[in-house]
């Protein structure tokens, strides 16, 4: 082999190395195993590509066979963004119930407890946790995905969640650097603004961060945000000053650096994916994630060949493409050599999901326990990050505890008076999900309780709205077992 061979299949294996890229199926398609093979070395799974534990453990035990320090990578961060129960809904109340129970401890083991069903599944680097200080109330996107609003407190339990997930032998992924907590915009449509100056910066946004550092987490995902105050013309992912200046040399961390989904409006909408990808890589970032939306071959050459030219054109040091690959391979090195510590044994394992959606609830008010009644689900459209495929609310759960449950699903749009009809004599309990940012469904909420003063009110979302009804639950999530939680409460059946 020539050099000039030897330099140009260097380049393409590190290429390849680089990328996080998605698939189709449930099953390994014969082209990632065959791009495995010559130098790729993390895959990232979705909802799409899980149907249940046993065929997830095939899939990853498929790609070992072809490269056995794969990095196969997960969107799983229990509550409203599962990929493992993306048809059921999450075992897991979330970030904001965990946050309003506030015991570091707790969430240390729900994160165990969560990266102990990832590993045994054959999974070793997750996109979680979210460490976003979510001081916007109008936020899109973040939400219940934050700890809360409060700064220590989310730092606090970002370092418990990744102490305790990789604990379990799976890597932590603090995201969204530099915090994308304080946005109005949702960046898998546009690319978000934050104006808050310096200062405001290193006391909130990034505390949680430093904390996530500090307990060592394996990676850390860039956001697709602008911050004029760190970078006034590039976002975050593409931004030296960010992720280079800021995060490698100012908060001294080592470890990957993971870009958010390349294919997200952000970036696809103003710079292109290849460009991006070339210009994210430059900015420090060490691996693209891709897959998302865009999840074939295609793809992956594009941006392979698009990182390869960049640095035969001098636009791309080949340092910095050769740094970022072999981070890539050190991280996937930890996860194979790591010896995760033993699976607690016992009910609090296999039910710390509920029991901490137990310990979030804030109920207010007082009615009899109702028989029979009519749930009515307000339903907002969801972000994408969670996902329309994922039910939520706590009508299935109710129907199991209360035979003879009937329910029906409100769009913007509806009227009580639609409620009303279809709920007949029947105790209505109204479900909504982040009230404070839907006014029309904080109309509709209102005029149910004016017409029907014994109505229930089951809020999912960030309980910002004053409590309503004759009882006003809170969940601080939407997943099944914030449902099963809430349902408890309206049977009246809620453990002591």
């Amino acid at each position: 082999m020539t050099v000039l061979a030897h330099r140009v299949d260097t380049l393409t294996r590190d290429a390849l190395a680089v990328l996080q890229p998605g698939f189709e199926g449930t099953t390994a398609p014969a082209w990632l195993l065959r791009r495995l093979s010559e130098g790729l070395t993390a895959v990232g799974l979705f909802g799409r590509n899980i149907a249940s534990p046993e065929q997830l453990a095939a899939l990853t035990a498929q790609l070992r066979a072809e490269r056995d320090d794969v990095l196969v990578a997960i969107d799983e961060e229990g509550g409203d963004v599962t990929r493992l129960e993306a048809r059921g809904g999450s075992s897991f109340p979330g970030n904001l119930a965990l946050g309003a129970v506030d015991d570091t401890a707790l969430t240390r083991d729900v994160a165990r407890e969560l990266g102990h069903r990832l590993a045994a599944c054959g999974v070793n680097l997750n996109w979680a946790p979210s460490a976003d200080v979510n001081s916007n109330p109008a936020n899109p996107v973040i939400g219940v995905r934050s700890f809360g609003a409060d700064t220590r407190l989310a730092a606090r339990h970002t370092a418990a969640y990744v102490e305790g997930l990789q604990a379990a032998g799976v890597a932590a992924c603090t995201k969204h650097f530099p915090g994308h907590g304080d946005t109005s915009v949702d960046s898998h449509h546009a690319l978000p603004r934050i104006d808050a100056d310096l200062e405001t910066l290193q006391a909130r946004e990034l505390v949680p961060f430093a904390a996530a550092i500090e307990a060592g987490t394996k990676a850390v995902m860039s956001a697709h945000i602008l911050v004029p105050a760190l970078d006034p013309t590039r976002p975050a992912t593409l931004s030296p000053q960010i992720l280079t200046g800021l995060l490698r040399k100012e908060l001294g961390y080592e470890g990957l650096i993971v870009t958010d989904g390349m294919e997200m409006n952000a970036i696809a909408g103003t710079y292109g994916i290849e460009r991006g990808s070339v210009l994210a890589i430059a900015a420090g970032a060490d691996a693209i994630c891709v897959g998302g939306g865009l999840a074939d071959e295609a793809t992956v050459l594009r941006l392979r060949d698009a990182l390869v030219a960049a640095v035969r054109e001098g636009v791309l040091p080949e340092e910095r493409l050769a740094d970022a690959a072999a981070r890539v391979r050190t991280l996937a090195e930890w996860t194979r050599s790591l010896r995760p510590d033993a699976r607690p044994e016992g009910s609090r394992a296999s039910g710390i999901g509920l029991t901490a959606a137990r310990l979030a609830l804030v109920v207010s008010g007082t009615a009899a326990p109702v028989a029979a009644p009519y749930v009515a689900t307000l339903a907002p459209v969801v972000n994408i990050a969670v996902g329309d495929e994922t039910p939520w609310g706590p009508a299935a759960e109710l129907a199991e505890l209360l035979p003879g449950t009937a329910s029906g699903v409100y769009p913007q749009g509806c009227a009580a008076g639609d409620v009303l009809a279809a709920a007949g004599e029947r105790t209505v309990v109204a479900v909504v999900r982040d009230a404070h940012r839907h006014p029309w469904m904080a109309e509709v909420l209102d005029a149910l309780v004016a017409a029907r003063p014994d109505t229930v009110v089951v809020e999912m979302g960030v309980p910002t709205a004053e409590p309503r009804g004759a009882l006003y639950v809170a969940t601080h999530g939407a997943s099944r077992v914030c449902g099963r939680a809430a349902a408890e409460v309206i049977a009246g059946r809620r453990p002591h």
